[in-house]
């Protein structure tokens, strides 16, 4: 049985779906969802998070099961709504931890509003300069004709995602969270969020050097989606970073939980 309990909360006008944990802490973390799958993602690391800090995770919007707009569907925009998002909550300076396609919004969300993050949690996200992204990603984000997208069942798109998790068997409730996620033209329609990278990245390259937020950066040494080179990038151009590389794939949260969850908390204490 999840400890994960939804609800929705109109958020700049949308109906944005959260979940928070049951204890008060005097830290407070924000957790984005990543794609193709929702909040349920840290289902298998909520407890151990939980034991260090408030938690409050979302869907970003179009994403997970909280509802779409075309003008945020962008890494830049994102990151605003990120902002919007902590301060309908009341989180005066979070930790944010910012998978995949939030590691970008995370990152243009501190770089553009200093100070109002404690500390982010990123990687196995799109980052580096020029774009360096492996298999389905790749072509989700350069293909010229999207036809093939808008004829694919998002179900199905979702189920070959998922289907690369190697070495953790999702609970029941958490397949049919994602699954229930992504209906109709739901996926395609997500698609011009990626499609962004090839424009923002480099914004955000130049925006890195200047970023003093404390960013651990944290991946699987053997995403064949988001390939490490990456989170080295980041490594690289970011001036308070420390990365951490665990020897898992794409969906590190979930097929090497017990590291994840290790490192996210240490650098919580230590920050």
């Amino acid at each position: 049985m999840s400890e994960i309990r939804p609800r929705f909360r109109t958020i700049d006008g949308l109906s944005i779906r959260y979940a928070e944990s049951d204890m008060p802490r005097a830290r407070e973390a924000l957790l984005l969802s990543p794609w193709p799958e929702s909040l349920y993602a840290y289902d298998a690391i909520w407890s151990k998070l939980a034991r260090h800090a408030h938690l409050t995770a979302v869907d970003l919007p179009g994403f997970g099961h909280s509802e779409l707009r075309e003008d945020l569907l962008s890494p830049t925009a994102m990151g605003d709504f990120i902002v919007r998002v902590a301060d309908e909550f009341g989180l005066e300076k979070p930790h944010v931890v910012g998978p995949d396609i939030g590691t970008p919004a995370a990152l243009f969300a501190a770089a553009r509003h200093p100070e109002r993050f404690e500390t982010l949690v990123v990687g196995t996200g799109g980052t580096a300069v020029p774009l360096n992204l492996g298999s389905p990603l790749k072509d989700w984000v350069l293909d010229e004709d999207l036809s093939p997208y808008r004829a694919m069942s998002a179900k199905a798109a979702v189920t070959a995602a998922i289907g690369g998790i190697h070495g953790y068997e999702l609970p029941d409730v958490v397949r049919e969270d994602y699954l229930a996620a992504y209906t109709g033209q739901r996926f395609a329609d997500q698609l011009p969020y990626v499609r962004a990278y090839p424009a923002e990245l480099p914004v955000l390259g130049e925006l890195l050097p200047r970023l003093e937020t404390p960013v651990q950066i944290l991946a699987g040494r053997n995403d064949a989606v988001v390939p490490p080179e990456n989170a080295e990038y980041l490594d690289l151009h970011l001036p308070n970073s420390k990365l951490d590389l665990i020897d898992v794939g794409h969906f590190a949260w979930e097929e090497g939980a017990d590291a994840y969850a290790d490192v996210v908390t240490r650098w919580w204490e230590a920050n």
